[in-house]
């Protein structure tokens, strides 16, 4: 079983990945092909330097999204998942350590872990993962769906300052999984980067007051 970690340049495949045909989805004998996704690292240039602390909670998602194995969809009210492509950890936890990556990235915070990490923030990230699949609902090729739905929370008081959803699709360039999972990965990667602006934005404006 190998991984595959993809870049903003290529996806690097450790296998063959089965191409999508008209009537069947990848599937076979084999064992998965594992991936994981990148942290985002461009940020707007004016964003605001925090002088608080953030801590980003497990995020929340439904039993189908609470999963290693990635997910698609190919009417609105069924779920089901590829046969031979997973994620290298559940959703949620990847995702999780994915925007924690990414505000680091941004150098903008004094410092950001998971709400589980002796810190003592100043806020708290609350996450709900509600979009995290592949949509074949208008045509051949996939679209990966991802939406985050975030509250920042003020603490001790634990009182929530904002709110702020990102919901981001993104068209796959063919139908084999290494192009899914680019989907993926471009999708996420651009939900961050809201998260990550509006957080920082938000967090700074309160304090300021």
């Amino acid at each position: 079983m190998t991984t595959t970690k993809l870049t903003r340049r290529a996806v690097l495949i450790g296998g063959s990945a089965a191409t999508l045909g008209a009537c069947a989805l990848p599937g076979g004998g084999d064992p998965p092909q594992l991936y994981t996704l990148t942290p985002k690292s461009t940020f707007a240039p004016d964003l605001p330097r925090a002088d608080w602390q953030l801590a980003i909670e497990l995020p929340i998602a439904s039993g189908g999204l609470d999963t290693a194995r990635m997910a698609l969809q190919r009417t609105p009210y069924t779920l089901d998942f590829y046969a031979r492509a997973a994620w290298t950890d559940t959703a949620p936890r990847m995702v999780q350590a994915l925007l924690i990556e990414s505000f680091e990235a941004s150098g903008k915070i004094v410092a950001v872990s998971r709400d589980s990490a002796a810190l003592r923030p100043d806020y708290l990230l609350k996450v709900d993962l509600r979009e995290f699949q592949a949509e074949y609902f208008d045509g051949a090729l996939p679209t990966a769906h991802v939406r985050l739905g975030v509250r920042l929370v003020r603490l001790p008081e634990r009182m929530i300052e904002a709110g702020f959803v990102a919901d981001e699709r993104v068209r796959a360039g063919h139908g084999d999984l290494s192009a899914v999972a680019q989907a993926f990965d471009d999708a996420l990667g651009n939900a961050m980067r809201k998260v990550v602006e509006w957080t920082l934005r938000t967090g700074q404006s309160r304090r300021r007051r």
